[in-house]
Formats: structure tokens, C-alpha cells, sequence
């Protein structure tokens, strides 16, 4: 059902009260630990102390007062956060009353706060099998509401993924150094896999990047409800499954289990910190267990 300008406006405001109070009270002060600002930025100038590196030595200061005084610099804290957002139809899944779609929603909002409370810059780039949409960094409270928008109301071109295609982006469009969250279930199709580990290899060297895989029950395991239709979201494909069979629960389940193994693989070789978050699920615990880990 097409959701209308009032519903996409009420759902804004929804995701903005929940995910604002909990950046505010959870994630702040762990995003500010987690992701620490890179350059050097100065502070003051303070009197000249035994140990101190002389090459800090301000000698104008110094001159006037008589006293030796010496630049006292501080970690810059401002950053720029992007976000890569899946937009493919597979997101569209939910199998425990909530969609795939809704917990990346939540997570980017919570993501987006956290990184506003701490005066960075957030930009977000939409993907499927293309780049749908970017939206370039800003700060304020105005920007975060216009990404919360598009994530809630967007509607994407292709139904496809491949997530090389972001990846490159990020890199060509980026050319200082950010944190990047990729919130995708990484259902990427085999044929892009060469491609994606080339792009992340690349992407990972200038950007410190974050996986958050968003999965759903069903896809690891198959229920026992007899004879089904499936269908791919992607490509439309469509097959029919003997869900009674133990022999056909056991490939979905072993097939899943390669794939996934498959994702790990390729986010570990690059270095690529990685939070993974059922529909199920406490996505806050998740978040706060990556935080820890950086």
C-alpha cells in the first residue's frame, strides 16, 4: 500500500522520538569513544611545564609574558559519518512483525543522532544493484529529519543488489577520510563478489569502515508448513518448496549458512568491524557490543 505524505510524516516522527532519546541516554558518549576524530586541532596556551616538548613552545606569548608558554592541542573531534543504505527489495522481508526495512531505518536514525549530538557531519548514499540517491554531509537536526524522510518514504528504481556499486561510490565521492556504515543484509549475488572485494579493499584503506548486517529468522531456517510458493524479491524467480521434507530444510538452512560464512569472510579480510542484528531481535545490545569492541 503507497504510503501517504501524512503517514510518512507521522512515521518520521515516531523513529525520531524513539531513536533521539536513545542516542541521547545510550549511544553519544559511546559513539564519541568508538569513533575518535583523527587531526590534531589547537586548544590553548598554557605556562611552560619540566617534560614538555619544546618544539610546543608558543614564542609570541612566551615574549610578552617572560615566561616560557607552550600550544596545548586536542584530538579534533568533528568527523563525517555516511551511510549506506540497502534499498533492494529484499529489505521489504520481515517474518516477526517487523521488516527488514524498519530495523535499518531505526539503526541509521540512531546512527545519524548520535554522530549530530557530537557536531558531525552526516550524509547518506541509497543503493540497490545502483546508487539511487546521495545526499551529502550536513549537520543539524533539519538534515537528520530529511534522511529519516527519504529512509521511511524512498522508493527505489531497481529491486536488485550489488553492493560494489556503493562502495566505489563512497570512495570516489569521499576524499577525506570518514566512517561509513553499511546497513545492508548483504545478500549481494555471486557475481559481484570479486568486484565487492576489490571495492571494500580500496574503500577500506581511506575509510573506517562498519558493517551492520540485518537479518531476518526465516531466511536461516525453514519452517515445516508443507508445499510453498517462494519467491526471490529481487528477480522475481519463483519455486515451489517441500517444506515438509527434512532433506530440503536442511539445504535451505546449510545454504544460508555458506552464504553467511561467505559475508564474514569478506568483511574480516578487510578489516571490516561487524555488527549483525535479527528482526527478532535487540538491535540496541548489538550496537553497544560494536561500540565496545572498537
Amino acid at each position: 500500500m503507497q504510503q501517504t505524505e501524512n503517514d510518512i510524516l507521522k512515521r518520521v516522527r515516531k523513529i525520531e522520538i524513539k531513536t533521539r532519546g536513545l542516542s541521547s541516554e545510550i549511544f553519544a558518549g559511546k559513539y564519541h569513544t568508538a569513533f575518535r576524530g583523527r587531526g590534531m586541532s589547537f586548544s590553548e596556551v598554557r605556562e611552560y611545564r619540566a617534560g614538555d616538548d619544546v618544539r610546543d613552545i608558543d614564542w609570541n606569548v612566551t615574549a610578552r609574558s617572560s615566561k616560557p608558554h607552550i600550544k596545548v592541542y586536542e584530538e579534533e573531534r568533528e568527523l563525517t559519518m555516511m551511510l549506506l543504505v540497502d534499498v533492494s527489495a529484499s529489505r521489504l522481508f520481515g517474518s516477526t512483525g517487523l521488516l527488514k526495512k524498519n530495523v535499518i531505518t531505526e539503526i541509521a536514525a540512531v546512527l545519524a543522532f548520535s554522530a549530530s549530538q557530537n557536531n558531525d557531519k552526516v550524509g547518506c548514499i541509497f543503493f540497490s544493484d545502483r546508487i539511487e540517491k546521495f545526499i551529502p554531509p550536513k549537520k543539524g537536526r533539519s538534515h537528520i529529519l530529511t534522511i529519516i524522510r527519504e529512509l521511511v518514504g524512498f522508493r527505489p528504481q531497481s529491486a536488485g543488489t550489488k553492493l560494489s556499486e556503493p562502495v566505489r561510490f563512497l570512495t570516489n565521492v569521499m576524499k577525506k577520510r570518514c566512517t561509513t556504515f553499511i546497513l545492508s543484509d548483504f545478500l549481494n549475488p555471486d557475481p559481484d563478489a570479486e568486484a565487492l572485494e576489490e571495492a571494500l579493499k580500496i574503500a577500506s584503506s581511506k575509510h573506517d569502515l562498519v558493517g551492520i548486517r540485518v537479518s531476518d529468522p526465516r531466511e536461516a531456517e525453514l519452517p515445516d508448513v508443507g508445499i510453498v510458493e517462494m519467491q526471490d524479491a529481487e528477480t522475481g524467480r519463483k519455486v515451489w518448496v517441500d517444506s515438509s521434507s527434512r532433506a530440503v530444510r536442511e539445504h535451505y538452512a546449510a545454504s544460508w549458512l555458506a552464504r553467511s560464512e561467505r559475508i564474514d569472510r569478506t568483511l574480516r579480510h578487510n578489516r571490516i568491524d561487524t555488527a549483525t542484528v535479527a528482526t527478532d531481535a535487540d538491535y540496541v545490545a548489538e550496537l553497544i557490543k560494536l561500540f565496545k569492541q572498537r
